[in-house]
């Protein structure tokens, strides 16, 4: 299954759109380009034979002390029966202001919305073109991001003693 999937988004959507394969024994992972991101989750949504069409998950990884992050989809073809994970490796400077950042894919699963927004609260991945992307478990002006591996508890939060 992987091999057609492979050859049909190469074929449509370009060589470079996938990055490589890694086998798993629970269901096959496609690391993608993170600029193909959106046009690949649209091709896997709307082909016929294919149709995956539930988005279970988003989670991220953080490969502390490497400048770079991982963000996994976990998407199934409910008619077919079919799982297959979709990962996106995003390098980004940790001294940066700015935020590891790649396409949001809300407008194919509307599930998205909901997982990005606890990926940016938690994690600090920016989802460009997501209709509402703010803090979604924390407040709003919390500082940081305490899932990333880097992150340092604060003491405190408006005078309240956190430790």
């Amino acid at each position: 299954m992987i091999a057609k999937i492979e050859e049909l988004i190469t074929s449509t959507i370009g060589p470079e759109a996938i990055v490589r394969i890694e086998e798993h024994p629970l269901e096959p992972i496609l690391v993608v380009q993170a600029r193909k991101l959106l046009k690949i989750a649209q091709f896997l949504r709307d082909t016929e034979g294919l149709y995956f069409d539930f988005l279970s998950n988003i989670s991220a990884v953080d490969y502390f002390p490497e400048d770079k992050f991982t963000v996994v989809y976990h998407i199934a073809s409910l008619p077919y029966q079919t799982r297959l994970t979709l990962k996106v490796e995003l390098i980004q400077d940790r001294r940066s202001e700015l935020l590891p950042e790649v396409e949001s894919v809300s407008t194919v699963w509307r599930t998205a919305e909901w997982h990005e927004r606890e990926a940016f609260d938690l994690m600090g991945i920016f989802f460009t073109g997501h209709p509402d992307l703010r803090r979604i478990l924390l407040p709003d002006d919390w500082q940081g991001y305490p899932l990333r591996k880097d992150y340092e508890d604060a003491a405190s939060y408006h005078g309240i003693s956190i430790k």
